[in-house]
Order: C-alpha cells, then structure tokens, then sequence
C-alpha cells in the first residue's frame, strides 16, 4: 500500500512539473535570468565593448582613435591579460575608459561550479581594483555562456553581467570593410557593440565604424554610464528596460 502511494505522488508531482513547465512556455515565462545585451532607450546613445584575453599590440591603436573621436570605451580584461600587460591596463584607465572583468583564465563559466565562477570573478576583479584604484562594476562571461548561477554570482559580488546585441565577428579575420557593415548594419539606440582588442583590422574598423556612426547622430557611453544600476528588468531578449 505504501509502495503505491509513494508512486502516486512522484507521479503527481511529475505532472504538477510537467504543467508548470508547460505554462511557462506558453505564456512566455521562465525562471532563466539574462545579462544585459541592450538598453531600452529612446536615446541615440551606444556603447563600443573590446575583450582583452590574449594579445596587446594593437590596444594602444585603438586608444589612440578613440582619442581622436573622443569616445569611451568599455574593456573587459581577463586576469591573466591583466597580470602580463599591467601597464597597458594603467593606459587604458588614465585615458578614460572603463574597465570590466572578463574573468581570471578565459574558462566557459556555464559549465563551472559556484565556487570556480567565485574565484574567476573575484580574483579577477580584484587584479584590475589593484592597478586602477577603482571598484569594477561589469563582467562580460568569455563566449558569452552564463548560467543562473553564473548571474547570481556576480550580483552577490556588485557585478553587471554583460552580453552585446552587435557582433562584428571581428575574430574571424575579417576585413575592415566587413566589420564595418555588420557593426553600422545591426546597431540601434542602446546597442553595446562587441570588438576584441587584438583582433585583425580592427583598428581600421574602429575609425570607420565610430566616424560613420557619430556623423548619424549616435553618441557613444561607456557601458557603466548607458545601462541603467537600479530599478530595471532584463527581458528574455536581453533588452534591460527601466521600470521607475
């Protein structure tokens, strides 16, 4: 008798999950949480994101056009990037451009514990604090792989976790041409673009993609200054959309 009112209630609450599951897809609710791809703004106001991991040779490069143009970027620094290339961190911060963690080792967070993603976030985070002298606020997860755990985890550390909606594919070796089409063809008001540091004809592609796009009227913010720090929603398209 017991065996079969054990059976009866796993196969009640099978169903009672199968039903909530149900109901969340079609009415479009889900417990999944998403990072920040793009805000939710009336305004022609976008952010240019560059992800450091590997090489350096070109960051100055790229310092030096967004000079021209007078814009600020986001960086996302790995730690190991961190830990060889301090000066160059130094340089990036003295010309007025914010930085954000792109974790310690590179790894693919969705598939690591809580306690790996702590120590990628922390440790990284606190290798950029000690060279700039500024708390980091933004954390962009290596190939853009997140889990809950991964989003809450930088929360509990004051972390903004980061995606992007504008992908130039700038990794893939193409031509400054091409970047530059994917870039000005895909953005629109609070698009965080993603660009890597070290990547081929990028700096090119900077100098075309931010002139084209200045001279059609967008303004170009830091990620930190174009998100929105409270009183917001992430949909389940990435949108963040201010709710006060």
């Amino acid at each position: 008798m017991k065996k079969y009112l054990l059976l009866s209630i796993i196969l009640i609450l099978m169903l009672i999950t199968s039903l909530t599951n149900t109901a969340s897809v079609y009415f479009g609710i889900s417990n999944k949480l998403c990072p920040i791809y793009y805000v939710g703004t009336d305004k022609k106001e976008i952010a240019i994101t560059f992800d450091a991991a590997w090489g350096a040779d070109k960051t100055e490069k790229i310092i030096d056009e967004l000079r021209n143009y007078n814009v600020s970027a986001t960086f996302f620094l790995c730690q190991t990037w961190t830990d060889k290339y301090p000066e160059m961190v130094k340089k990036i911060d003295a010309s007025g451009h914010e930085i954000g963690t792109h974790s310690a080792t590179h790894p693919d967070m969705k598939k690591l514990s809580a306690q790996s993603i702590n120590y990628e976030l922390s440790a990284s985070k606190t290798a950029i604090e000690k060279i700039i002298n500024k708390t980091v606020q933004l954390f962009r997860p290596p190939f853009g792989s997140y889990s809950n755990t991964l989003i809450e985890t930088a929360q509990n550390l004051g972390l903004y976790t980061i995606q992007w909606d504008v992908d130039s594919l700038d990794w893939q070796g193409l031509s400054a041409a091409q970047i530059f089409k994917r870039v000005t063809a895909r953005i629109k008001n609070g698009s965080i673009i993603l660009m890597h540091n070290d990547a081929d004809n990028v700096v090119e592609a900077v100098r075309l993609a931010v002139d084209y796009l200045q001279k059609t009227g967008y303004t170009f913010k830091p990620v930190g200054d174009l998100i929105y720090k409270d009183n917001f929603k992430v949909d389940h398209t990435g949108k963040q959309i201010h709710t006060a």
